[in-house]
């Protein structure tokens, strides 16, 4: 056992807690919430995501996609390994309008500029 071993172990316990903690709120707070499971990559551990049903989404880390499928059961969710199902076209749809939506208020903003110079 390292040094650090113990001090890294806990912040990740209590990163996790945070984390379900994060999900379960966003979870209860709105409607039509599915669950998709995001495999481990040598960038990211393994995350859970949650998609309401006008796409709109959160992501947290989970300790294991067994984990993830237990977390979204608890909640009545039902959860998709992304790997075999994809990400939801809501989901997409819901990223493009957020998208558009901030070129016009940057445009907006960048336009209240030009007028006050």
């Amino acid at each position: 056992m390292g040094l650090f071993d113990r001090f890294r172990r806990r912040g990740r316990r209590s990163g996790g807690s945070r984390d379900a903690d994060h999900l379960r709120t966003w979870a209860e707070s709105h409607r039509g919430v599915e669950a998709f499971l995001e495999p481990r990559t040598t960038v990211t551990e393994t995350t859970l995501l949650l998609v309401a049903h006008d796409g709109e989404w959160t992501r947290r880390r989970v300790e294991s996609p067994k984990a993830a499928f237990r977390f979204a059961h608890r909640l009545g969710l039902p959860c998709y390994e992304v790997t075999k199902l994809g990400y939801p076209q809501r989901m997409r749809d819901y990223q493009a309008r957020q998208r558009i939506l901030r070129k016009r208020r940057l445009r907006r903003e960048l336009g209240d500029l030009g007028d006050s110079g």
